[in-house]
């Protein structure tokens, strides 16, 4: 925990500066995401990494928790938050395990380019179910380490070991939708730009009007 802290602490000024690799993806990804959304909605993002996404959605809602493992990413979010005149967001430093947060209190959790970073798969979209409320939505969107080319799953332990990369997990599209079935979500929108990513929105409860 304290060795990912510290790597995304370090990074956070390099990843702020980063551009969206796909825009034509990402902007469908927001539109599909604020189909579902609704004003008075209560909105949990994990992993928000400097804000940008909470801050595109937070017109969109009522209020976003953005939380991240990092303060630096966190630093970095809120003064953009300030800078865009956006006030729904609140900030908190944490991750999904270590956060106090009530059972069934959001209508909708974001977990972005997060999820195959995390070493306990399970039990964060287990955590995840128990956080949104009846017919809350889960939206993902997640690298497919496991589904990518053999020359970068060889790659990457060793940027691992030169400290250029952070824990990866070997997710693949068909574990991450096993995994969100086994916690108790129905797939409702299911969509892959590329052969290394999917974008999921599930719900807790029967399938809605979105299903796709």
């Amino acid at each position: 925990m304290k060795d990912a802290k510290t790597f995304w602490d370090k990074s956070a000024p390099r990843y702020a500066k980063s551009r969206i690799r796909d825009e034509q993806a990402y902007q469908k990804k927001l539109a599909i995401t604020q189909g579902y959304f609704r004003p008075d909605w209560s909105v949990l993002e994990f992993g928000c990494g400097t804000g940008g996404t909470a801050i595109i959605h937070a017109p969109h809602v009522g209020h976003i928790l953005a939380t991240d493992i990092s303060d630096t990413m966190l630093d970095i979010a809120g003064q953009r938050a300030r800078e865009a005149g956006v006030d729904n967001i609140s900030f908190q430093q944490g991750t999904l395990e270590s956060l106090e947060l009530a059972a069934a209190s959001f209508d909708a959790v974001l977990g972005l380019n997060v999820l195959h970073l995390l070493d306990d798969l399970d039990a964060a979209l287990a955590r995840v179910h128990r956080l949104l409320k009846p017919g809350g939505i889960f939206v993902s969107s997640t690298a497919l380490v496991g589904d990518i080319a053999v020359f970068w799953r060889l790659l990457i332990p060793l940027m691992q070991r030169l400290g250029l990369a952070p824990y990866v997990n070997r997710l693949g599209r068909q574990q991450l939708v096993a995994g969100l079935t086994k916690a108790g979500f129905r797939i409702e929108h299911q969509w892959q730009p590329g052969r290394g990513s999917v974008f999921i929105v599930a719900s807790k409860g029967p399938a809605g009007l979105h299903s796709g």
